[in-house]
């Protein structure tokens, strides 16, 4: 958690300076329920405890917005699973690797998704790639 206010503190500055930064990575945090194959088992887990949220929503605060949110997505729209029990298989992820974008280059996000191809490879990634495409 201390992680992540200095990552605020840092990201304060840095939109001050660039207000067209892009922020993208293996967050570990779910932001929302929906964000989570099954909430309810995940209420208070790693990844989704209230304190992640809010860390989560203060990073939006500064002036970020969620690119992948922008877009009318699929139900279920994961970026990590579980090597165990077939949680890929069984589609049970969750949604924890984020771009998020200044305010400055809302408009010019056309497009964002999340490539699962990679993650069928022999020997994957638990992580599949999240897509963000701007406009000129």
């Amino acid at each position: 958690m201390r992680w992540l206010d200095a990552l605020r503190e840092w990201l304060r500055a840095e939109l001050a300076a660039h207000p067209k930064l892009v922020l993208m990575g293996d967050f570990n945090i779910a932001p929302e329920d929906r964000d989570v194959y099954d909430p309810v088992a995940w209420a208070g887990q790693i990844h989704c405890t209230p304190q992640e949220r809010e860390h989560f929503r203060q990073l939006v605060g500064l002036g970020l917005c969620d690119a992948f949110r922008l877009f009318e997505q699929p139900p279920k729209s994961w970026s990590w699973w579980d090597y165990r029990n077939l949680a890929f298989r069984k589609n049970q992820g969750l949604r924890i690797d984020h771009i998020l974008v200044g305010e400055a280059l809302r408009a010019k996000v056309s497009a964002c998704s999340i490539d699962k191809a990679p993650r069928k490879n022999e020997r994957p990634s638990d992580h599949a790639p999240v897509i963000v495409e701007l406009a000129d």
